[in-house]
């Protein structure tokens, strides 16, 4: 009986759709969990480069020698950990952890790791000049000696630590101002060393007109940083970061790939039900067939065509049926009804689910490429 009738009872209809439902949730969550992953991590450390000593670590005129990261997260006291960037032409970096002696590394800043994260923690994420730039865009090299993190030329730091932002701070000393200092007198108003706006200058501890460049470069380099904060700041606040971008096509991916999956899901319901919908209308064809043959030998038939007609509408079960349903033309008629309505139904949702696939895999791509 089964292998002729196809139909969805009303329960089942939605039993099915609470599993497809969180089918489609589970889907989506683990293409989100998997395209998160590792934009802003570094999963391992597996370059195999050589990198010779630099200024701030040497190994004796030779080659730097690898490190783990728990090496990195305890490094022994005089020593300093070098984490390499190495950009590939496939797009994908690698990164490697070097040792060596520590040398002077005053003239960079000694950024702290804040209390909400580890030391381990910051040395396999990503540090960055500023919020919103691209995976790929995080400093080259960062030095770790156990306590700090230093980056030529930065004096702060961000990073993408179990998805939540962090900021690594330099704590600069505050220069102590002195009001008691005796006020110059000046006779001569165009004299230029009585001009106070100079002699300020000449005072302030971020110049050093001494001769220590480092401290006056550092100065500036922060000057220069500031305007450039600035100007990105604007295009945080009024445009879309780039970190926003990413995400957001991340997220349509994963959506993307969440509504391709149920569009094929759907696919497959609605092929099952057009297949029992044609088995049916075979069977209903037979028995058409007989209900002619019959009406064209039965004695004192005047009419065929009534005759031919009150078989196929009449619910009696004495009429003609199909022998291993044992159900009348009538009722063969109203389970195909069934069955095409169900795959109808079926083939909508599936056009809705590609639809979706489609739109969402053109926005990312777009936001991607952007």
């Amino acid at each position: 009986m089964s292998e002729f009738f196809y139909i969805f009872p009303k329960k089942l209809v939605h039993s099915e759709l609470k599993t497809m439902k969180r089918s489609f949730l589970l889907a989506l969550c683990l293409s989100a969990a998997a395209a998160f992953a590792g934009a802003y991590d570094i999963s391992d450390f597996s370059a195999k480069d050589e990198v010779s000593a630099d200024s701030y670590a040497t190994n004796n005129g030779n080659a730097l020698n690898t490190a783990t990261v728990d090496e990195a997260t305890s490094v022994p006291s005089g020593n300093v950990v070098l984490r390499q960037k190495f950009v590939r032409e496939s797009g994908i970096n690698a990164y490697q952890l070097y040792m060596g002696r520590a040398q002077d590394l005053s003239s960079m800043t000694a950024l702290s790791v804040p209390s909400k994260i580890t030391y381990k923690d910051v040395i396999k994420a990503k540090l960055y000049e500023r919020r919103g730039m691209k995976p790929g865009d995080d400093f080259e090299k960062v030095y770790f000696d156990g306590k700090f993190v230093y980056v030529p030329g930065a004096s702060t730091a961000f990073a993408t630590v179990k998805g939540a932002p962090v900021e690594l701070k330099g704590e600069a000393p505050a220069a102590a101002k002195s009001d008691d200092a005796p006020k110059k007198v000046c006779e001569d108003e165009f004299d230029m060393s009585c001009d106070d706006d100079i002699d300020t200058y000449k005072s302030s501890n971020n110049v050093d007109v001494s001769g220590d460049l480092n401290r006056s470069n550092s100065y500036a380099d922060s000057r220069d940083y500031s305007a450039s904060a600035a100007a990105q700041d604007v295009k945080d606040r009024f445009g879309i970061a780039d970190e926003v971008r990413f995400w957001s096509a991340v997220a349509l991916s994963a959506v993307a790939a969440g509504s391709a999956v149920m569009g094929i899901l759907q696919h497959m319901k609605s092929s099952e039900a057009n297949k029992a919908y044609k088995e049916l209308q075979g069977v209903a064809n037979t028995v058409e067939n007989k209900i002619k043959s019959a009406c064209s030998t039965i004695e004192g038939v005047t009419n065929q065509q009534a005759c031919i007609n009150h078989f196929k509408t009449t619910t009696d079960p004495k009429a003609f049926i199909a022998q291993e349903s044992g159900w009348t033309y009538a009722k063969l008629q109203s389970r195909m009804k069934t069955d095409k309505d169900t795959q109808d139904s079926y083939a909508m949702g599936r056009n809705l689910w590609f639809g979706v696939t489609a739109v969402s895999l053109t926005t990312a791509i777009v936001l991607f490429a952007w």
